[in-house]
């Protein structure tokens, strides 16, 4: 925004550009100091109001990180040339006239001001402290005439930029002359840069101080993403869960995270929840300035909202009477601290303040709060929590209360609460029961869990493993762990043998630590061994009546033999799991397993719906893993059911649920390839496979990233190009030799197969795409989805066109069409229509190619397939320039035709100029109009319309 001085329009300001950077050799912008941490756009931003207005004016509240930009900005203009005077008032300074003149000028050569005529330079020498003499009735004036005229005579040499850090405690006599000179500058080559602190979402009042037309840019809050890389480039590494409370406190606020990862630092992770934040004292002094200032019983009604996990009118009357509520409220909104909005919801203006509030309070205070919110919320989570911060002593009532609320907490699907209130459980607990205490620490960690916070959940089970004395409770610290891993079981074999060792006779320890066995061993592509102990598992589950590890462990083996190849067993396996699970989140996991082999049998459709079925039916009960796990199960079938526009939807919003939980996650990243390499672009699908490979090889988990790296290799593969055939067979093969090395057999693997096949074709490799495709034959013993053949099918009529027999392929082609056609592939027929269209624009039969090409684009535009529809289009841009290429080649002139055959014979531009006596710029103008006239955009594509045209080199 910018303002303008009352009652007048702005003058036009016709100011001289600033320097521009400097280059370096290379032609790179040189950039002489780092931008502050996502603060690029905007120091951009303000250096272009700078040179275009003149004037900049940062405003936002304490610590949000105007000054820093402010002195970017200076650096950077001194860098550039130009003269920098600054002055950075503090509070201290607002009472002592001219002390702001007094630092702008402490850098105004003496020459200058010697320059200046006497009446003035005699003021200003006065104003400056610099001499003494009688200033006379008109000394003010004397001392601004003198500041304009030296700032002419400086911007003279070279651009000036004054520079003033902190407007609202300029002093007001130099806040009058900088309003004086700044309504004058309109002929002269000074520029200024200012900041003023304003109250959040305030508006500055001393815009005045700024030359007319400058621009007032709000300084805005900083990403959770910028504060974090701050936090790392400052020396401050936090645990996620310490982070996370920094970052909500914070808000966005540089000063204020920087403060509180410094003060978090040093204060170490604390073993339990004690209900507040820790907030360092002078930080505490710069929110809670006024807020101190208020009555005793106000503060009291604040510390009440503070405490509260969600404050309203209604709970702050009840906890605290009608009138003091009323008093506080109306106190804290007069000072912006905090406000009752209209449906009675009680919000401070910032997430800090309650924190603050909290800290800032004594413990007795804190408890009594918390026992007057106790008796107050109805809730019963919320009461337990208050409950638990009143008694913090150990007494079993508080505690079974306290933990009975947090298993609540979880059914309602509130994990990180769950996992708050079970730990404050277990410090409630009697220290002579602890059997129960380790109970509840574990129940604790597994709800941290749960809600993603696996840095938390690890520390608690690491710490009963440390510390149990009892061998069961050894165990289930055990089990939490390998919980906690998530995918990255290949390093946890330990905790399995261990396990067993100390639960030897206890065949429900026994069952859970064997369906950990199976799983790791599926994950790491032991299929066999997975197998043998999913079998263990699930004998032993239904020798103690434990029916969810035994569903668990059916589940995995049907996961098992189903990525064996084993569709039937599968089935049978699921089936025997579906009859002993109930309806609630043991039965989750089958459901899943079950969408994925509907998916695999071309059953699209269905899959859909029971993928759609499951996650309405988990809702906010699923736990991070399981959320991410049917995200991903959606992301495959929308791909397939060709909803690539949703897919793109589905794999975002999974990156969001990993991302918000602080976690790495290989099959979040394997859906966002998948969804980029159908629906987006190549070059990011690219990117985000190799991350997803990566990762996978960290967790140790060869399941994912034999889907990782066929994805890579599919998107290699879409880009369509040679140098990208290469990656796309490098890939896949490596995919394909570690399905081979596990004993993987299921559909998706022979459609990677498929997908080498034709990667090898088109980087020129038809002996080894038959050889793959031979391999993939073999493996077809039995009945096999009907998308399977049409891939196989799809890359043998290419491999048979690329091998010079092109009415053989198309056969092969049109068949793998038809097989498609009744089937819900949509992606899948495009890529085979695409092929089509190609062999037969390859064979000059235009009409048949235009036919299959046009029915792939629209296809393919509809479904939201964008790389395919590119190549489609380009196919059917290459059937359109032929025919134009076959009208154009009888316009062509005698030179034009030269040139022509003389690329189409290789011949560089340099070379053409030579053999026909001509300059590299004529040749270079000849062929931008053979393109025009062919419709092509290359060389390449140049000749192959020539040759289709029927064309030959003279």
């Amino acid at each position: 925004m910018a303002h303008e001085a009352a009652g007048a329009a702005p003058a036009y300001r016709p100011y001289a550009p600033l320097p521009a950077p400097a280059r370096t050799g290379g032609g790179a912008v040189r950039r002489p100091r780092t931008a502050p941490t996502g603060r690029e756009a905007l120091l951009e931003a303000g250096w272009e109001h700078l040179a275009r207005s003149g004037g900049l004016l940062l405003h936002g509240p304490a610590g949000i990180g105007k000054s820093v930009v402010l002195d970017a900005l200076a650096a950077r203009a001194t860098d550039e040339g130009a003269t920098v005077l600054c002055c950075s008032p503090t509070a201290a300074d607002t009472p002592l006239p001219y002390l702001g003149v007094i630092d702008l000028f402490a850098r105004v050569p003496e020459d200058v001001v010697r320059a200046l005529p006497s009446g003035p330079r005699t003021a200003l020498r006065t104003a400056l402290l610099r001499g003494h003499g009688p200033v006379g009735p008109y000394g003010g004036l004397a001392v601004r005439l003198a500041v304009l005229e030296a700032l002419r005579l400086l911007a003279a040499r070279a651009p000036v930029v004054l520079v003033v850090d902190g407007l609202q405690w300029l002093d007001e006599p130099s806040a009058e002359v900088l309003a004086f000179v700044a309504r004058r500058l309109e002929s002269t080559d000074v520029r200024m840069a200012a900041t003023e602190r304003v109250a959040e979402d305030g508006r500055p009042a001393r815009a005045r101080c700024c030359p007319a037309g400058s621009a007032e840019v709000t300084v805005p809050a900083l990403g959770d993403d910028d504060i974090a890389l701050l936090l790392l480039a400052s020396g401050v590494t936090l645990p996620p869960s310490a982070l996370r409370a920094v970052l909500h406190a914070a808000a966005g606020n540089p000063l204020y995270a920087l403060a509180l990862g410094r003060d978090a630092l040093r204060a170490g992770t604390p073993s339990l929840p004690d209900g507040h934040q820790p907030v360092p004292p002078e930080l505490r002094a710069l929110v809670l300035d006024r807020v101190r200032a208020l009555p005793g019983p106000v503060q009291e009604v604040l510390l009440l909202a503070a405490a509260a996990t969600r404050p309203t009118l209604t709970l702050l009357r009840s906890a605290a009477g009608t009138e003091p509520t009323a008093a506080a409220l109306d106190a804290a909104e007069r000072l912006g601290v905090a406000a009752c909005d209209a449906s009675g919801a009680v919000r401070f203006s910032h997430p800090l303040l309650p924190v603050a509030l909290s800290a800032d309070a004594s413990g007795p205070a804190r408890r009594r709060a918390h026992a007057l919110l106790a008796a107050a919320v109805g809730e019963p989570v919320d009461a337990a929590r208050h409950l638990a911060l009143a008694h913090p002593q150990e007494d079993e009532a508080t505690a079974g209360t306290v933990m009975a609320a947090a298993h609540l907490a979880r059914e309602r699907g509130e994990a990180a609460t769950a996992a708050e209130l079970a730990a404050l459980a277990a410090g409630r607990t009697p220290a002579d029961r602890t059997e129960l205490h380790d109970q509840r620490l574990l129940a604790a960690a597994g709800f941290a869990c749960d809600a993603g916070h696996r840095e938390e959940s690890e520390r608690i089970a690491q710490s009963v493993l440390d510390c149990s004395t009892s061998a069961p409770g050894r165990v289930a610290a055990r089990l939490v762990l390998l919980r906690n891993a998530g995918q990255a079981l290949r390093d946890k074999a330990a905790l399995i043998t261990d396990g067993l060792r100390e639960a030897a006779g206890d065949q429900a320890l026994e069952a859970k630590l064997y369906d950990w066995a199976a799983l790791r061993g599926l994950l790491c592509g032991e299929l066999a061994q997975a197998a043998e102990h999913a079998l263990r598992a699930a004998r032993r589950a239904a020798a103690v009546g434990d029916t969810g590890t035994e569903v668990d462990a059916l589940s995995t083996l049907a996961r098992v033999r189903s990525l064996a190849g084993e569709p039937a067993a599968a089935e049978a396996a699921l089936d025997q799991a579906l009859a002993r699970a109930d309806h609630g989140p043991r039965s989750w996991g089958i459901q899943r397993m079950r969408a994925i082999l509907t998916l695999d049998s071309d059953r699209v459709g269905s899959a859909r719906a029971q993928v759609l079925a499951l996650l309405g039916a988990t809702g906010a009960a699923a736990d991070v893993e399981q959320d991410v796990a049917s995200l991903v199960a959606l992301t495959r079938v929308q791909v397939r059911a060709g909803e690539c526009r949703e897919a793109l939807r589905t794999a975002a919003h999974c990156a969001r649920v990993v991302a918000d939980a602080g976690l790495t996650s290989a099959p979040a990243l394997y859906a966002a390839a998948l969804a980029r390499t159908f629906g987006g672009d190549t070059d990011e699908a690219c990117r985000l496979a190799v991350e997803a490979v990566a990762a996978s090889e960290a967790d140790g988990d060869q399941l994912f990233l034999l889907r990782a790296l066929a994805a890579l290799g599919q998107a290699a593969l879409f880009a369509g190009d040679r140098r990208r055939a290469a990656q796309s067979v490098e890939s896949l093969r490596r995919a394909l030799e570690i399905g081979a090395a596990m004993g993987a057999a299921d559909p998706p693997l022979l459609c990677w197969h498929a997908d080498l096949a034709e990667a090898l074709v088109t980087a020129g490799e038809t002996d080894a795409a038959a050889t793959v495709l031979g391999l993939a034959r073999a493996r077809v013993t039995g009945p096999v989805p009907g998308s399977v053949l049409a891939a196989l099918e799809r890359t043998e009529g290419l491999r048979e066109a690329a091998a010079g027999r092109a009415k053989e392929g198309a056969v092969l082609l049109r068949s793998s069409a038809q097989r498609l056609r009744p089937l819900e592939l949509p992606v899948e027929l495009v890529r085979t229509l695409t092929a089509l269209g190609a062999v037969e624009r390859r064979a000059r039969h235009r009409t048949a190619a235009r036919a299959a090409l046009t029915e792939a684009l629209e296809l393919a535009e509809r479904t939201g397939a964008a790389p395919l529809a590119a190549r489609a289009r380009d196919e059917l841009a290459r059937v359109d320039a032929v025919v134009r290429g076959t009208a154009s080649a009888a316009h062509l002139t005698p030179a034009e035709t030269r040139v022509a055959d003389l690329v189409r014979g290789g011949a560089t531009n340099r070379e053409v100029a030579a053999e026909l006596f001509i300059s590299v710029k004529t040749v270079e103008g000849t062929l931008s109009r053979l393109y025009r006239k062919f419709g092509v955009r290359s060389r390449t594509e140049l000749a192959h319309v020539m040759a289709s045209a029927g064309l030959r080199p003279a």
